[in-house]
């Protein structure tokens, strides 16, 4: 989480963007935008609207400023700055992901008049704040391009031991539907080509919603569930790391005993660092962009929705 620097007031403004990009030769070009209205340069992006996400208010902002639909890469972290207001000076975090430019074309609006692809070194000359600078330097020293594997903990279900029968046919509840139907949204701003998921009845409804939105079936896997994975975990980093290619992104659902050590194991293996404590509240996502041989080269946590009947305070 950026740090919000001192002298800023009032509540933080969220916002979220992308660094669009393209191949060329040689190498990449990115997209570079001027606004009229303010006379500077900057990457595509903008704040989130209400209810939205980090990541639909990203690919949002970047369609809308670009007119580009993109395939989410890499998360590149975020950054603030203080902003002027009515109020006073308010402090603007914006998260930030790498974005290939796939269909699409630039139209002249009154909010964006020009856009303009540049190489890295030129975009770094032509951006007006030096936070977009640093945006530019994170998104040049990963690779390009990566595959996303997304490892979804499971909707809410009830309480373990309270619901009767075997613990593996516990269904959603009220709130774990309404998560689950939440997940296509986001996970659809991905590239998706598989899913699968623990057998656990709780775990493939998790992700049947977005399957049948994408016409792809569930493949169960029983190396994601807490009674496989034990003793098998290196079986299961290497099932990782064969998850996706270089076309598709790969969505897999497990249990909250699995999600945090797989991840630790894979980050330690490929020497990224990670912190000791890794989050897997139920519903929420972990995006692992791999690169060309299956390296970890970025982690990033998408909390978990928390839609009306979940009363937003469960953990």
């Amino acid at each position: 989480m950026a740090e919000v620097a001192r002298g800023m007031t009032g509540p933080v403004i969220r916002a979220a963007g992308g660094v669009l990009w393209r191949h060329a030769e040689p190498g990449v070009s990115v997209a570079v935008i001027h606004r009229p209205q303010y006379d500077d340069w900057s990457l595509p992006k903008g704040k989130l609207a209400g209810g939205e996400s980090d990541l639909e208010g990203a690919v949002r902002e970047v369609l809308e400023e670009t007119g580009f639909h993109v395939r989410v890469g890499r998360a590149l972290g975020e950054t603030t700055y203080h902003k002027e207001t009515a109020s006073g000076v308010r402090p603007k975090v914006v998260r930030w992901w790498s974005m290939q430019a796939d269909e699409g074309a630039f139209s002249p609006t009154a909010e964006v008049d020009r856009l303009e692809w540049l190489s890295l070194a030129e975009a770094a000359e032509r951006v007006t704040r030096a936070t977009d600078v640093d945006v530019l330097e994170r998104f040049a020293r990963g690779p390009l391009p990566t595959r996303t594997v997304l490892l979804v903990r499971h909707a809410w279900a009830g309480s373990r031991g309270v619901s009767s029968g075997d613990d593996a046919d516990r269904s959603l509840d009220d709130c774990g539907v309404a998560q689950a139907d939440e997940l296509v949204r986001i996970l659809a701003r991905f590239e998706v080509g598989s899913v699968i998921s623990a057998g656990l009845r709780r775990c493939v409804a998790t992700v049947e919603p977005l399957a049948a939105a994408l016409g792809l079936a569930v493949a169960e896997e029983p190396l994601l569930s807490e009674v496989a994975y034990p003793g098998r975990e290196a079986e299961a980093v290497a099932l990782l790391r064969r998850l996706g290619d270089a076309e598709h992104d790969a969505v897999a659902c497990s249990q909250g005993e699995v999600i945090p050590d797989l991840i630790r194991r894979i980050a330690e293996t490929d020497g990224y660092p990670i912190e000791s404590s890794v989050p897997s509240r139920k519903g929420s996502i972990w995006a692992l962009s791999l690169d060309a041989e299956g390296r970890l080269v970025a982690a990033d946590y998408l909390d978990a929705p928390t839609p009306d009947p979940c009363g937003g305070a469960r953990s």
